[in-house]
């Protein structure tokens, strides 16, 4: 998540802000409260051999034993064809275990508001923040972020001046952060330029449950992971108690696979349409570059809330979480490849880069293989 050029303080600072976003300098302290998704139908998944899918199984082994000579890595998850293929878990993690996806909630936001644009609960990407969040828009009069669009806020283009390695502590503790993120100002690098703004994808929350007229993580309970057999999860909230758009969703790491597997699959679960094929394209289409890097993933973009990029001649989506929990989609491949890590004490670069080596180990050993 950070560039070659990120000093020590930001590295620090960055450290800083996930713990206060995410709380996952650990996977079993300080973590919010589980709780079980009502009408949530069991549904896990179906294993099949490497093979019989298509991928070679001395190279998957090797990439999920390359695994455990990582110290902050707790889980990798490979699918293929909606099958499970390859699964591992370490540091004392356990399939059961829910573990923090931080800023893969951002993807999983984007998902909501596909949703909620099928339901007929948005308007349209072009709406305002001050049309969507019209009693919060009067209380902060001139702010030019009411005019900003939704569609601004998911591809991180919102025009508006935010330092996440210094303003992401700060807004994550505000007393009221609608009106934080409507304090922002504007920014001297124009409204085309990239940048990653927690404060600005946070409105997503308060704009889906004014839509819904219905909590964020109820929304998503019902429309997203009852679907799909997510039965537990855990989710931090702010101080005004709305969950957060931006971070602090806890998985199981099979289940965060299910949410990427059905992103792979066109918005399908089980031959069911869960999210609209529409949205999924779209969604995972760049808006334009994006300025993080992460090896061997190379033309990196942004979508809506999704990070897009090549990698050894594949097209690549992913959702990308503080510390390397990443929940990377194939599309060419049919193939989904998940991790989670706990977050790193100061050199988030590197971590990053290691384990996205070991799931590009992965996709590097599939071939053509059968298609479903």
């Amino acid at each position: 998540m950070l560039s070659p050029s990120t000093t020590r303080r930001d590295l620090l600072l960055a450290a800083a802000a996930a713990a206060l976003t995410a709380g996952c300098r650990s996977t079993r302290i300080d973590m919010p409260p589980a709780q079980k998704v009502a009408g949530a139908i069991p549904s896990d998944w179906p294993s099949a051999s490497p093979e019989s899918q298509g991928i070679d199984a001395a190279a998957l082994a090797d990439a999920l034993d390359a695994g455990a000579r990582l110290p902050a890595m707790r889980s990798l998850v490979v699918v293929r064809n909606g099958m499970l293929v390859g699964e591992r878990y370490y540091g004392g993690a356990t399939v059961d275990e829910l573990l923090p996806i931080n800023s893969v909630t951002k993807s999983v936001s984007s998902m909501l508001v596909g949703q909620a644009f099928q339901r007929g609960q948005l308007p349209g990407l072009s709406a305002t923040v001050g049309s969507l969040l019209p009693e919060a828009a009067a209380r902060a009069p001139g702010s030019v972020v009411t005019g900003v669009s939704l569609q601004q806020i998911l591809s991180g283009r919102t025009g508006l001046d935010y330092d996440w390695r210094t303003q992401t502590p700060l807004f994550a503790s505000a007393a009221d952060p609608v009106q934080f993120a409507l304090g922002l100002t504007a920014s001297k690098a124009g409204p085309d330029a990239w940048s990653y703004n927690d404060a600005a994808v946070g409105l997503l929350s308060p704009i889906l449950q004014r839509a819904h007229g219905l909590d964020m993580a109820d929304v998503a309970s019902r429309d997203l992971f009852a679907p799909l057999g997510i039965e537990r999860l855990a989710w931090r909230r702010d101080r005004t108690g709305n969950p957060l758009a931006y971070g602090g969703l806890v998985l199981r790491t099979r289940d965060l696979a299910k949410l990427a597997w059905t992103m792979v699959d066109g918005g399908k679960w089980r031959g069911t349409q869960v999210l609209p094929a529409s949205w999924v394209a779209e969604s995972t289409r760049p808006r334009g570059p994006a300025d993080w890097r992460v090896t061997p993933i190379t033309d990196i973009g942004y979508g809506d809330l999704w990070f897009t990029g090549s990698m050894h001649g594949r097209r690549v989506v992913w959702g990308w979480g503080y510390g390397a929990q990443f929940a990377l989609l194939v599309p060419e491949l049919r193939m989904a490849v998940v991790t989670a890590a706990l977050a790193p004490r100061v050199d988030a670069y590197a971590q990053n880069n290691a384990v996205m080596a070991l799931v590009a180990q992965v996709v590097r050993a599939t071939g053509a293989g059968p298609s479903a």
